[in-house]
């Protein structure tokens, strides 16, 4: 199969790389969970797995939220982005819970990118609350709260992707 331009590597497709470490995520969970906790209660946090997890886990703890359930899609692995593909979705007793359109429920994901996974879940539960670490503008209108906008352009590393390594000094040619 020949290569095309959704092949690319992260770095290749990026203009610009915003590595987070896991400080640095861990404060960023924590203030959208301050902005969160204006907006709740609710009933359940739902994590879009598998760049929802970790955030999920921290918002569900400072909000003291017991329930929390996963909505599986795959987008895109590391090197490509390709069709949607929901893998699970919420389970029956979740749906309850949100009354069956997803008020009172959270949904949680590290990103919203595009707004392609954004727009699935959000035909899947309309009136949940969707929050997101990170937002760029094309996914922005999608999601209800979210802590820092960065450009179209922008290649988030997250600390689960990364591993720490030796970088050289921008003058010396680093990115």
């Amino acid at each position: 199969m020949a290569a095309d331009a959704t092949e690319l590597s992260a770095q290749e497709r990026a203009g610009k790389a915003f590595p987070v470490s896991w400080d640095q995520f861990h404060r960023d969970c924590r203030a959208l969970t301050w902005r969160l906790n204006e907006v709740g209660p609710f009933h359940a946090v739902i994590a879009i797995t598998r760049g929802g997890l970790v955030p999920a886990a921290i918002v569900a703890r400072e909000l003291g939220v017991r329930v929390i359930d996963t909505v599986c899609i795959a987008s895109y692995d590391h090197t490509k982005q390709g069709d949607l593909k929901v893998l699970k979705g919420i389970s029956p007793d979740t749906a309850k819970l949100g009354e069956g359109t997803g008020k009172g429920l959270l949904i949680v994901d590290d990103l919203v990118d595009t707004g392609k996974t954004g727009r699935l879940v959000r035909d899947l539960l309309p009136d949940a609350h969707f929050a997101t670490v990170y937002a760029k503008p094309m996914g922005r209108p999608l999601v209800d709260t979210y802590i820092t906008e960065v450009s179209q352009d922008t290649w988030i590393f997250f600390p689960w992707d990364t591993a720490l390594s030796f970088q050289p000094p921008i003058r010396d040619g680093a990115a």
